[in-house]
């Protein structure tokens, strides 16, 4: 009687969860990229049913969980089928394990000379294809060290190799859920948005499906805001370099630290010594004075464990072939490669117009010195004292980043869907969701995007973006 009553009870986010569990499988082995119509229609279907479920089912944190983990089981044995990726971090680590440096030699160099380094490396170099073939690799040590796990625990299977790399970034999802459930608590915010970002059909196609390594980065992140939460100032510095050094990204939330250390509540003088209040307001200022100075002692230290570990953390690599290599590889994201972009794509045609010819090398400059100066505009006019406002301007600094990128992969906006489930923002939700939209330039054999499907992307996540800051505005006067 009591089961049927709990089936009775939830047998509408029972169904929901059948259908995402079949759409899902459907996902993983059924659907190629060219496949658009498919492709979209899963994932609008999935979309509308995480809603749902997180609707439904907020106050069942354990379902939700269990969903959410059954869920990313289904890709355990599927290639993606989004991302060639995989292939370059497969490469990457056998070379480790072979004794060459992944960031000296590009696959090309070896291919194109009929060397064949590594074992599967002419299929490997295949499914990479050329653009990634000719480049030399970009990611950071920690992530090359889960390229190297692949390697040693599946040196000779490519599905194998997959598997590793997949436990490990849904071993970091479960990091993740269990330290933003933590901080979701401290912060007296409800616990189920955590599943805006573990249960999202994006993040698990896209960090456990195909394999981007972002789901680590957060991981190390999440962490380390608990830490920096709970006054671990020190090893929230440990796991901070450990996130910088999965993907560079974080390092663009450096500045905004700055307050952080800085900036605290005034101490308050109390009725009782009223009557002394000009002597209490020396001791205050003083007191402030020395909070100030402790803080800045202590954001140098912070700044000084992150940068020392992330450059430890490349030593093993070091050469001075290694750090022209590497600079010029980070380079290229901002001066030759375009993709998804929004502003960037405004300021091409501009620049065309005026010049006749893709400016892309000043223009791409001139945006990453404008997302600089933005930074450290929000690092010194936001209030970052509080965690909560801290994330915030993480979340506003990132997203400047992208709107100003020349390159916006959908992967990169995981870091943006986990920060707004600590804020009043919902258009990172609402990207992740349009972001789909991009995967319509390879259906062609060009891989030439549409405009204007570009276009009603960005419409779209823009819209709900000034409507969030004009919400956030409200409430914060």
């Amino acid at each position: 009687m009591l089961k049927s009553a709990v089936f009775i009870r939830h047998r509408i986010p029972f169904l929901f969860a059948l259908t995402s569990l079949l759409f899902y499988i459907v996902f993983a082995y059924d659907v190629i990229r060219t496949d658009y119509i498919k492709l979209v229609t899963l994932y609008v279907g999935l979309f509308v049913l995480f809603y749902k479920l997180v609707q439904f089912l907020k106050h069942d944190i354990k379902l939700l969980t269990d969903l959410a983990f059954l869920f990313r089981a289904v890709f355990i044995l599927a290639i993606p089928n989004l991302s060639q990726d995989f292939y370059r971090f497969i490469w990457d680590g056998r070379m480790i394990l072979e004794g060459y440096n992944p960031y000296v030699y590009t696959p090309e160099s070896f291919v194109l000379n009929n060397i064949l380094p590594i074992f599967q490396a002419q299929e490997l170099y295949d499914g990479m294809g050329s653009l990634s073939a000719g480049h030399f690799t970009n990611y950071p040590p920690i992530n090359q060290l889960c390229f190297v796990l692949a390697g040693w625990f599946a040196g000779k299977s490519i599905l194998g190799s997959v598997i590793v790399m997949r436990l490990l970034i849904i071993a970091a999802d479960l990091g993740t859920l269990y330290f933003g459930k933590k901080l979701l608590k401290k912060l007296n915010l409800p616990v189920h948005h955590i599943f805006w970002y573990i249960l999202n059909p994006f993040i698990i196609i896209e960090l456990t499906g195909n394999l981007h390594f972002e789901g680590v980065m957060i991981f190390f992140l999440v962490w380390s805001l608990y830490l920096l939460y709970n006054n671990k100032w020190q090893w929230a510095a440990v796991l901070f370099a450990c996130s910088v050094s999965v993907k560079l990204i974080p390092l663009i939330f450096l500045p905004l630290f700055f307050k952080w250390f800085t900036s605290k509540p005034e101490p308050v003088i109390s009725s009782e010594v009223e009557k002394s209040q000009n002597n209490m307001s020396v001791i205050a200022s003083e007191a402030k004075q020395s909070l100030i100075t402790k803080g800045l002692t202590k954001l140098i230290g912070f700044y000084s464990i992150v940068l020392l570990l992330t450059i430890l953390s490349f030593l093993p690599f070091y050469s001075h072939q290694f750090v022209t290599n590497y600079t010029k590889t980070v380079g290229l994201w901002f001066q030759n490669f375009e993709f998804n972009a929004s502003f960037y794509y405004l300021f091409r045609e501009i620049g065309y117009s005026i010049s006749g010819y893709n400016q892309i090398a000043s223009i791409g400059k001139l945006m990453a010195f404008t997302v600089f100066c933005g930074v450290i505009a929000i690092a010194f006019f936001k209030k970052n004292h509080r965690l909560q406002h801290l994330i915030a301007s993480m979340l506003l600094a990132l997203t400047l980043y992208l709107f100003l990128s020349t390159t916006v992969h959908p992967w990169y906006l995981a870091t943006l869907v986990f920060l707004s489930i600590f804020t009043n923002y919902k258009f990172p939700l609402v990207w992740s969701f349009m972001v789909i939209f991009s995967y319509l330039a390879y259906t062609n054999t060009n891989n030439t995007e549409n405009l204007w499907v570009i276009t009603f992307e960005y419409v779209v996540v823009i819209a709900v973006f000034l409507f969030d800051l004009k919400k956030t505005k409200a409430i914060e006067n």
